[in-house]
């Protein structure tokens, strides 16, 4: 096998939080995200993914399903979030309450203001 014509990829997808499933591919030097994905057999796995509507990237930075791959790349299909992420920090402020947030949150005693401990 001449390893000058294939290259090794990883293909991840998260069907929830805390569940990672990772398939490593030796795929064709000139291979694309949606041929890695394809591959993978991960579509299958999981009906619900769907690369119309959603969003994959190569480590953490979103590219088109056309993106040519690289030796080592690791491609990621994003799931659609479930929650909006300013409505779940208006909702952790609301229930941790003002004093542990943001500015209102404890300080040493006596700390200057704008200044953090040990400086």
């Amino acid at each position: 096998m001449a390893s000058d014509l294939t290259i090794q990829v990883t293909v991840a997808y998260s069907p929830r939080s805390r569940v990672v499933r990772e398939i490593e591919l030796h795929l064709a030097s000139s291979s694309t995200v949606l041929q890695a994905v394809r591959a993978s057999g991960l579509l299958q796995l999981f009906p619900s993914i769907d690369l119309q509507t959603g969003v994959v990237g190569i480590w953490g930075r979103k590219v088109g399903l056309n993106q040519t791959l690289r030796e080592n790349d690791r491609v990621e299909i994003y799931r659609s979030l479930t929650v909006d992420p300013k409505m779940a920090r208006r909702e952790r402020f609301v229930k941790q309450g003002v004093r542990m947030t943001g500015l209102f949150a404890k300080k040493r005693p006596a700390a200057k203001v704008g200044h953090l401990p040990g400086e």
